[in-house]
């Protein structure tokens, strides 16, 4: 899929903030989390086992958030009714994060999209990128509860391309740490200043 055609995929424009986060803080966060040189051959390995399940992984998400109504609330208009064309919108960006977790440089373009993430999740940007009337805010606690569903319903896929269990182990484990240092930066918007 051409990033031309994701609504509100804004990566690496000049629309995109630069995030408070330093290039050192970042490395700092990676050694926090025993981020290594080979977590990220393991990622981009799975970059390409993931590629073409990205729709299927989204079903997978979309209908896990679905079920729960204290989630989907979060894509709601004012009639409380799920916003169709927000969810669609979010769920196109949602599958080029799989990408980009696996195959971006960490780099100062990324740290950048990860406080615009984070900020369009905090209700400092939310709702204006997609320019709806939703709920204005979403809660850190999902954000970091979110780390769970989204690390455990990988595997099976990492799983479905041939590699050994050890591979597929290793691909687990670096998505794990690429997603946990993923919501600790876009924890960023809800920490008081000095707090972060």
């Amino acid at each position: 899929m051409s990033t031309v055609s994701i609504p509100g995929y804004t990566y690496g424009t000049a629309s995109v903030p630069r995030s408070p986060v330093t290039l050192q803080d970042l490395e700092n966060l990676k050694k926090a989390l025993l981020f290594t040189a080979e977590d990220e051959r393991y990622l981009r390995m799975a970059g390409q086992v993931l590629a073409d399940q990205v729709e299927d992984i989204l079903d997978l998400w979309y209908g896990f958030v679905g079920s729960h109504p204290h989630l989907v609330y979060y894509f709601t208009g004012p009639d409380g009714k799920p916003l169709a064309d927000y969810l669609g919108a979010v769920r196109k960006r949602f599958g080029q994060w799989i990408l980009d977790t696996c195959n971006r440089p960490y780099d100062q373009a990324w740290l950048n999209y990860q406080y615009e993430i984070g900020l369009r999740h905090h209700r400092t940007k939310k709702n204006q990128t997609d320019k709806v009337r939703s709920v204005p805010h979403i809660p850190l606690r999902y954000l970091i509860a979110f780390i769970y569903p989204i690390t455990a319903t990988i595997k099976p896929f990492l799983a479905k391309k041939g590699h050994s269990p050890e591979e597929v182990e290793k691909m687990h484990q670096a998505w794990f740490k690429a997603v946990v240092l993923q919501v600790a930066l876009w924890s960023y918007p809800y920490a008081k200043e000095g707090d972060f």
